[in-house]
């Protein structure tokens, strides 16, 4: 064990030293605060699609639907169905708002709100703290693998995937995120993929892998296991996860077109609903060969200590972390995204000064990382986490995005309302025994009370008073200060003429294509 442990080690240091090298060598390309946080909104689509894909592929599908696998069958196919319906969703209702030159999703949110400061302000409170909670998760993911197969203890572990992933995000910004995803869901997807027909031939195939799971585990999507409703909810909470997620929304901000998001997503999406077979079969196979394990979130890593030889498990160790690194990374420089546009703007009144923005960036980005490891050392498990958090945290906000775009008749008010409408209702779930076991996970009733809060609220508070041009003009006026989204690139990919207002002024037109 102790040289096997060892090859994972050196496997582990060895991928994250090729990650750091890629980091290094496109941070030259971080001249301002759009490059670092945005990647000077130039992503094709290899780079949407690659880091799209990476992110959605990551520590809930390798650890957690391989967990839900392993204890209810093919229900673990609910996570990558789900996530490819959201991003489907994502695509034909949001892609659009690429062409207004968007930094944040709260800056969106407060577009959709005539510019309403008190929206931004609380949606970037709300996104930023969720943000850094999936941050946590990412790292706890990867902290079980490596502490599994290395034999590391599980604090330090924590602490090791959060200074690996954040070395070449820091050097290197979104532009590092972007590259060393498409490297790192390379190698996730293929290693995944090779893991599964592994598991599947050791376990005998597919009959055999049925018959040693108990029977309604193997129904189907395992809604004998879940229950039904409960079943939908899952599905539905990981769909929303990819509606409501900010660092999804980032890949659209930094794409180069509007038409680039929209064709991206289309293509993750058809990929994801082919990689939802693997997580069940993972899980399955893990099951068959080796039942009774007290840990489900250890199915995966299980099998190659227990059954495969060294070279596989090393192949799953490097495929496991590119998974939690490949989310960790977005996640991060999400989180220190909305932290500098959104956060110190409300808590200081300013904004970052614009020479300053990509040494303020890494600055901040350090201590989102602390943050979140602080987090993950006090965190255990992960699918659980997850899906709280995004019903708690996501499902209001998700209502009021849809509320604000499609409904000319909602106002902030109302937007706030259906925030605290969703956590509330999915608070209370999560306090009583009964609804959990019923709805499986808060989300239907957190969806349902919030669209309702949201309406009710809207339609006895006063309408909205500026015009979606007004409103596009204040926010590109507002960005300007630090110098991002100024110069707007175009459908076609050529830059625009847009210049930052003088102070007091906006520019006609300004944040438009």
């Amino acid at each position: 064990m102790a040289e096997s442990s060892s090859v994972y080690l050196f496997a582990f240091i060895g991928s994250v030293v090729l990650m750091l090298c890629l980091g290094i060598w496109v941070a030259r390309r971080n001249r301002t605060g759009e490059d670092f946080l945005l990647a000077g909104r130039r992503l094709s689509i290899p780079f949407v699609t690659g880091s799209a894909l990476a992110t959605l592929v990551g520590t809930g599908s390798s650890l957690g639907a391989v967990s839900l696998s392993y204890t209810n069958g093919w229900a673990g196919a609910l996570y990558g169905l789900g996530g490819a319906a959201g991003i489907f969703l994502l695509l034909w209702l949001f892609a659009d708002v690429r062409e207004h030159g968007f930094m944040t999703f709260p800056e969106e949110m407060s577009y959709y709100y005539g510019a309403n400061r008190i929206i931004k302000g609380a949606v970037a409170v709300v996104l930023f703290l969720a943000t850094v909670g999936w941050l946590g998760a990412h790292i706890l993911g990867g902290a079980l693998y490596l502490s599994f197969l290395t034999g590391m203890n599980m604090a330090l572990a924590k602490v090791v995937v959060a200074v690996g992933f954040g070395l070449y995000t820091v050097i290197g910004g979104y532009w590092a995120v972007v590259v060393t995803d498409m490297v790192q869901g390379t190698i996730l997807f293929l290693g995944f993929s090779a893991i599964a027909v592994l598991a599947l031939v050791k376990a005998g195939g597919f009959d055999s892998m049925n018959e040693k799971a108990p029977a309604e585990a193997t129904s189907f999507l395992g809604v004998e296991t879940l229950g039904t409703i409960p079943a939908i909810s899952m599905a539905v909470v990981i769909a929303v996860g990819v509606l409501a997620t900010p660092s999804h929304r980032q890949r659209i901000y930094s794409a180069d077109s509007t038409r680039t998001a929209r064709r991206s997503f289309a293509i993750v999406g058809v990929l994801f609903a082919a990689f939802a077979i693997t997580p069940p079969i993972v899980g399955l196979s893990a099951q068959a060969l080796s039942p009774g394990m007290d840990n489900p979130d250890l199915a995966f890593p299980t099998l190659a200590t227990e059954v495969f030889p060294v070279w596989v498990g090393a192949l799953l160790l490097v495929s496991g972390l590119s998974a939690t690194m490949s989310s960790g990374d977005s996640e991060a420089i999400t989180g220190v995204t909305i932290f500098l546009r959104d956060v110190s703007k409300m808590v200081t009144g300013k904004m970052p000064q614009a020479h300053n923005m990509v040494f303020y960036s890494r600055i901040a980005l350090v201590a989102v990382l602390v943050f979140a490891l602080g987090g993950a050392l006090l965190a255990e498990t992960i699918i659980e986490y997850i899906t709280t958090m995004i019903a708690t945290v996501l499902t209001g906000l998700l209502i009021a995005a849809l509320l604000g775009k499609f409904w000319n008749r909602a106002t902030w008010q109302g937007g706030l309302g259906a925030i605290i409408g969703g956590a509330a209702a999915a608070t209370t779930v999560n306090l009583s025994e009964s609804l959990t076991e019923y709805w499986g996970n808060p989300v239907i009733p957190s969806l349902v009370v919030a669209l309702v809060v949201g309406v009710l609220v809207s339609l006895v508070t006063p309408r909205r008073k500026i015009s979606a041009a007004e409103a596009l003009r204040l926010l590109a006026a507002e960005r300007s200060e630090i110098d991002v989204g100024t110069q707007l690139r175009a459908s076609d990919g050529t830059p625009s003429c847009h210049t930052a207002p003088e102070p007091g002024h906006t520019a006609p037109g300004q944040g438009r294509r």
